[in-house]
């Protein structure tokens, strides 16, 4: 077999690939959601793709921001989250995230893969289907209707 056709195989197997930003005003990360992070990839829930953190200084420059001072403890062991690219976010990405972002907040920027979907998405397209629509429902979005809901409006 090769390399080309058992590249598209594995490519088959993939679970639908995910992104999101996440803005911390004021640069307030605490680190506190990476434990969750890690435990999702352990359990074979998600394979993070690409994952960068970046800062958007007053003057509106951005930079990156190292692993290591996400969390000043030093007791999380981030080294399994270092040089994690896929090559999915460049320059271009990461020049998009800075301008939505706020002067003096950062960001975590993470691409994965959500491996619990994989054998019904691999299912799927084996089966000629194709996704045609994806999306999310904010928690904010959801809190709101039921509002609305419960008030009658």
């Amino acid at each position: 077999m090769s390399t080309e056709s058992n590249a598209a195989g594995e490519l088959d197997e993939l679970g639908p690939i995910d992104y999101l930003v996440v803005e911390f005003p004021g640069s307030r990360m605490t680190g506190e959601g990476l434990p969750l992070l890690i435990d999702l990839v352990d359990r074979g829930i998600i394979r993070i793709l690409d994952l960068i953190f970046v800062r958007k200084e007053q003057d509106g420059t951005v930079r990156g921001v190292e692993l290591a001072d996400l969390t000043g403890d030093q007791e999380l062991d981030l080294t399994v989250f270092e040089g994690v690219s896929s090559g999915l976010l460049g320059e271009d990405e990461v020049d998009d995230v800075s301008g939505i972002l706020e002067p003096g907040s950062s960001a975590g920027i993470l691409v994965y893969e959500n491996v619990w979907a994989a054998p019904f998405a691999a299912a799927l397209r084996r089966a000629g289907g194709r996704l045609v629509a994806n999306g999310r429902i904010p928690v904010q979005e959801l809190l709101a209707s039921l509002d609305a809901a419960e008030t009658g409006a």
